[in-house]
């Protein structure tokens, strides 16, 4: 079976990149002003994009084919997607934890939905490599705050890197709360990006619960990033219960199921 072919030239990517950063849709002309170049010279990348199931053209504009959607979106365009059901997980989350506890949060967009549900609790020990989690949790009700340091990515606010892991390390905290990328039976929790597994590694071992936070989009899909250990997971919070097979592997790693919905 033939694969398709590498972007062919720098625009191509550009185009990619502005997508993501424009939540995985745009109109040619804001693409045509954002790269400083004519309309028609975005529709002939687009069009090459297109012929390799990258893009999608639609009536005045382009959207990113789903598997490209679900990657390096700006945070802010994740927060967007099923806004409702991460908000119903995000409020599940903040009924488990108690005033005083200590807890990690990652950079993934149900975790910033999480440290605005957790604005009501006090003398909380949060660290984090979000900025948003950070800027959502410091300086109010006696928090303790403490954000892993590194270069901090453009489309997410998320600091990753050596820095990062080896601050993340000199924690022990109750519960380290995580977003996945995809679920699925055959490999279980996947994630789009290495610098995230690699952190998220560093703090499961120095956590004494592990949750992951993840809405019923993600079944079914896949990511690059395989979470090696699925039984270092304790529980999973979602929205809609999984499919058979997705619940028979989280019994087989005795991994808690709590569906969100029934705590509202």
């Amino acid at each position: 079976m033939p694969t398709n072919p590498p972007i062919a030239n720098q625009r191509e990517q550009e185009i990619l990149n502005e997508l993501r950063l424009a939540g995985g849709s745009a109109r040619v002309g804001y693409l045509a002003k954002r790269l400083g170049v004519s309309d028609e010279t975005v529709r002939r990348n687009i069009k090459t994009l297109q012929a390799r199931s990258q893009v999608r053209k639609v009536h005045g504009g382009v959207l990113l084919s789903e598997d490209l959607t679900l990657t390096e979106q700006s945070l802010q365009a994740r927060m967007r997607r099923n806004a409702t059901a991460k908000r119903q997980l995000a409020q599940t989350l903040a009924g488990m934890i108690a005033d005083g506890d200590s807890l990690f949060l990652d950079i993934g967009s149900t975790s910033a939905y999480a440290a605005q549900a957790l604005t009501g609790h006090r003398d909380l020990y949060v660290v984090t490599n979000s900025l948003a989690v950070a800027n959502t949790l410091t300086g109010i009700n006696n928090n303790r705050v403490f954000f892993a340091g590194g270069e901090l990515r453009r489309h997410d606010g998320g600091s990753f890197g050596d820095d990062a892991i080896s601050f993340v390390r000199r924690f022990n905290v109750q519960y380290a709360v995580f977003s996945a990328g995809a679920i699925n039976a055959e490999i279980g929790f996947m994630l789009h990006d290495m610098a995230e597994a690699d952190l998220s590694r560093a703090i499961a071992a120095h956590a004494q619960t592990r949750i992951v936070l993840a809405d019923s989009g993600k079944f079914g899909h896949r990511a690059p990033i395989a979470v090696s250990d699925q039984a270092g997971i304790d529980i999973l919070i979602t929205d809609k219960a999984p499919p058979q097979p997705v619940q028979d592997m989280l019994e087989h790693n005795e991994i808690s199921l709590v569906l969100a919905h029934e705590e509202q």
